[in-house]
């Protein structure tokens, strides 16, 4: 055991080197890796056998009891590697437990998400013997990437600020540096362990070492928009520029007039941005998106008398959305491993591959009201899986856009006929333009032919601060 810590964590994420540090971790005697423990899927690895007697269940329905029982291992030194979408509720518990040991293993980004890619098509996501090595190259998506990275940028920031905060410091580990022997016994003089390694762990092997440019078929592609990123230095991420909170390449700028959109995840964005377009008299792709702060300032400067908003949409359609977006099906834009999730742990009644010809209105009502179910444990912290921004609060969003950019004015979705053009004549706009009166709704029903009071009774119960921030009644 440590005379310095209790435990420890790994901050890692997926394609990082994480299992070859916990494979050399394990390599140090008295010490022991569980894996990822608060991993929301699973606990410690797939095969779901109990961490220190805790199994998964026990774990869902309390997470700190697991957090105790790596602390109190009488044994050996117990950690575990935690990623930015592991369980939210043992995270302030994490950081501010000073006998909890902090490593933070960090890699390139753009390799990262290469490796995750290439793991995605072969399946393989852990190599022992290069003769079962199985080969495929990646397909950079430029957008995927936007959210992968902000993703990774949000919670290393948030990480590196709790640490300030809290007078703490962490062993920074990097990709590269995994292989030296040198760095791994320094993590443990750091870790307050005695024992040495003479060498690293031979078990597992680098699965992809040609050069990124051989990885990835449309790498020409990747350079570009690359290019059109900010300026960051990939490799240290507590470093990480620009610190963007309120998510500014979500922005949407006029190149004429100056109208800037904030937008919310899973609202009218095809709507607004359409309407944009025309009031310029350009194509939607002329409107300037993916900025950054300096971007930012000098669109600004060039827009005197610039007007931002964003639109609200109500709680039950956006639910519904994102719903419909993410979840039901298993197309392009849908969260496979979270739908299997939902599925098996929280019973969510989903069709197996999509919706098919048996999967009717009543079924879809069902689905959707489970969905609601789910948001309102979730949107409260009690449960293992993280909020994601296509079904957070509203209200929350917008107090992310307040850290740099608060909205000139909050536009509701029924209003936008008459409050944006009302907007685009404030903000001197030389023309006009009409919002287009057809929904935006997604999916095989529309929320329309299922609608009633339990379901705005489920949204409510969801979305206490949204109803209560923003008065929304009903939406029927």
């Amino acid at each position: 055991m440590s005379a310095r810590f209790q435990s420890f964590v790994v901050f890692a994420e997926m394609r990082t080197g994480s299992n070859f540090l916990e494979a050399n971790l394990n390599a140090f005697d008295g010490v022991a890796c569980h894996g990822e423990a608060f991993n929301p899927h699973f606990i410690g690895y797939p095969n779901n056998k109990p961490v220190l007697g805790v199994d998964l269940a026990t774990r869902d329905a309390d997470p700190l009891k697991l957090l105790a029982a790596l602390r109190d291992d009488p044994a050996q030194l117990s950690g575990f590697r935690y990623f930015h979408d592991h369980d939210p509720r043992v995270f302030d518990a994490i950081i501010e437990d000073q006998t909890c040991a902090k490593i933070v293993l960090t890699r390139n980004p753009v390799e990262s998400y290469v490796s995750w890619k290439i793991a995605q098509e072969t399946g393989q996501w852990k190599l022992t013997d290069v003769k079962a090595h199985k080969a495929a190259k990646a397909r950079f998506d430029e957008r995927e990437f936007e959210r992968h990275l902000e993703a990774l940028q949000q919670f290393q920031i948030t990480l590196l600020n709790r640490l300030q905060t809290t007078g703490q410091t962490a062993f920074y580990v990097a990709y590269e540096d995994l292989q030296s022997v040198e760095v791994m016994n320094g993590l443990a003089q750091y870790l307050g362990v005695t024992a040495r390694l003479e060498g690293l762990d031979q078990k597992l092997k680098k699965q992809n070492p040609s050069p990124i440019s051989a990885k990835v078929g449309n790498y020409e592609e990747m350079l570009m928009a690359l290019g059109r990123m900010d300026r960051f230095d990939l490799t240290r991420t507590p470093n990480f520029e620009p610190r963007r909170g309120p998510n500014v390449p979500s922005y949407v700028a006029a190149p004429t007039s100056g109208l800037l959109y904030l937008p919310l995840r899973s609202g009218p964005m095809d709507r607004v941005t359409a309407w944009m377009a025309a009031v310029d008299g350009v194509a939607e792709d002329a409107l300037q998106t993916k900025m950054n702060q300096k971007d930012l300032r000098q669109w600004k400067r060039q827009h005197p008398g610039h007007r931002s908003f964003t639109v609200l949409r109500h709680p039950v359609a956006r639910a519904h959305d994102a719903f419909c977006r993410h979840i039901l099906g298993t197309g392009k834009g849908s969260y496979l491993q979270l739908r299997k999730t939902l599925m098996r742990r929280y019973n969510m009644p989903l069709p197996e591959n999509g919706p098919d010809a048996a999967y009717d209105l009543a079924a879809h009502r069902r689905a959707f009201g489970a969905f609601l179910g789910f948001l309102k444990g979730n949107l409260s912290g009690q449960t293992a899986i993280r909020v994601d921004p296509s079904w957070c609060t509203q209200a929350q969003a917008i107090t992310g856009f307040s850290e740099l950019c608060l909205p000139d004015q909050l536009v509701r979705e029924d209003e936008m006929a008459e409050a944006l053009p009302a907007l685009a004549r404030r903000a001197r706009c030389a023309t006009s333009a009409a919002v287009s009166s057809v929904p935006s709704d997604i999916g095989p029903f529309k929320l329309a032919d299922f609608y009633d009071g339990e379901i705005e009774k489920q949204a409510r119960e969801a979305y206490q601060r949204d109803y209560m921030s923003f008065g929304f009644s009903d939406w029927g």
